[in-house]
């Protein structure tokens, strides 16, 4: 009598070998979201550390009344040291000078905040802007780590609209029209958000390994977004 269809060998080995593949399969998952997770962690502490630090030293920098050091400086240290950055993300000098850009833009906003101080609800709006920003930063993170949303394809709109904000910026330091730097800031607002979702799907999509190049930009994202709520509640609320 032959063996039924169901019992031969031929039958059994597909699911036989099976087994070990959904096994590595899964291994392999767990392993990507592990990675991830971890690049995550690391990234959301040397971020809050780099904001700590940098508040301090903009306080420092208020209490001292430093003078800001001038565009053109602050330009040349920002691009310079994220030059450096981006050379030495994979050494231990690539958290010296994370620190170093970050404390010297806490240096250059020490003036800023200054002068919205002097304003009669100038309190009141750096506060405003902190919150915003920070409801932003929480509300788009925690957006795209519940949904897992991988917005990959946002990549090159963004770029387009980072080179156009460029064009505005130095136009507008020659230029020098309200309108024009009320509608930069603006287009920051929903550039730095968008960038701020887009950097945190990078990180748990494996698009960003690591760590020091993800806190980077996170905290130039969080920086410019402040900076962008604070020009335009100055804009108007300022006379409250």
């Amino acid at each position: 009598m032959n063996r039924p269809d169901y019992l031969n060998d031929s039958n059994k080995e597909p699911v036989a070998r099976s087994i070990p593949a959904q096994q590595e399969h899964f291994r392999q998952t767990t392993t990507i979201g592990t990675d991830a997770n971890k690049v995550l962690r690391n990234t959301y502490a040397l971020l809050a550390m780099t904001l700590v630090f940098s508040g301090l030293v903009a306080a420092a920098s208020m209490m001292f009344n430093a003078p800001h050091p001038g565009i053109l400086i602050t330009l040349v240290g920002f691009y310079g040291l994220l030059f450096g950055i981006e050379k030495t993300k994979n050494s231990g000098m690539g958290l010296v000078l994370t620190f170093a850009l970050t404390g010297f833009m806490g240096y250059t906003l020490g003036p800023i905040l200054n002068l919205y101080a002097q304003l009669p609800n100038g309190g009141g709006l750096i506060a405003t802007a902190m919150g915003g920003t920070g409801l932003i930063f929480f509300g788009l993170s925690s957006w795209v780590l519940a949904t897992g949303k991988d917005l990959s394809g946002w990549g090159k709109t963004l770029m387009v609209g980072m080179i156009v904000a460029i064009v505005m910026m130095v136009a507008n330091i020659f230029l020098n029209i309200p309108a024009l730097s009320l509608a930069f800031s603006g287009m920051l607002i929903i550039l730095m958000s968008a960038m701020i979702a887009y950097q945190t799907s990078a990180i748990i999509h494996g698009g960003e390994t690591n760590y020091i190049s993800a806190a980077v930009s996170l905290y130039v994202s969080i920086y410019n977004l402040f900076l962008s709520l604070l020009q335009i509640l100055g804009v108007f609320g300022g006379d409250e």
